[in-house]
């Protein structure tokens, strides 16, 4: 199907009406909920900016964090970046990702771990605070370009970033009970200008 504010990305992805834990008879903590299944604010209005600003990627290595549905580095890919890496530690998702990039027809590849990049992007991965304190300082250290599309989780340390777009993001209403969310691009500002985590 065809994803808000993306017409020219095509993704596979749950049923309209689907919630998260539909398809998997509710909440088991031995299995990951399929996160990938669907396109999150964050990850669509991060994609949106990066076919906006294709420069942002153009030529260089990308790693899409958390891929998810693989939406955000098939945009990458789609805006010329040199070589796309999908991240995530759920198989599954990789697996998503591979799909849906083969959909779009680009390339990219899928890992566990994060590579070496120039440009990291992650969005909506600020869902729980355990993923920001440790994940941000090794994104710093890394000396890569950092952006994250963010709808306003309630994890994202602002002080850390610099807002570069925002978007009025269609949304499900199975999955975050509203019809559409304001959505900020960020840019993780440098490790001297932001201070410690």
């Amino acid at each position: 199907m065809r994803v808000s504010l993306l017409p020219e990305v095509e993704l596979l992805l749950a049923a309209e009406g689907v919630g998260l834990f539909d398809a998997t008879g509710g909440y088991r903590s031995d299995t990951p909920p399929p996160f990938w299944a669907f396109a999150w604010p964050g990850g669509l209005a991060l994609a949106r900016y990066l076919l906006d600003a294709p420069e942002t990627v153009r030529g260089k290595r990308v790693v899409d964090l958390g891929t998810g549905s693989g939406v955000v580095a098939i945009a990458a890919a789609l805006a010329g970046a040199g070589h796309v890496v999908a991240v995530d530690t759920d198989p599954q998702a990789c697996a998503a990702a591979l799909r849906n990039a083969a959909a779009n027809g680009v390339a990219l590849e899928t890992a566990a771990d994060m590579p070496p990049a120039d440009v990291i992007v992650a969005g909506d991965v600020f869902y729980s605070p355990a993923v920001v304190g440790p994940v941000l300082k090794r994104l710093r250290e890394a000396g890569a370009e950092v952006l994250v599309g963010d709808p306003g989780r309630g994890f994202l340390p602002e002080r850390l970033f610099t807002e570069v777009a925002a978007y009025d993001v269609p949304v499900r209403r199975a999955l975050e009970d509203e019809d559409v969310m304001r959505t900020t691009v960020w840019r993780l500002v440098t490790a001297s200008a932001s201070g410690p985590c």
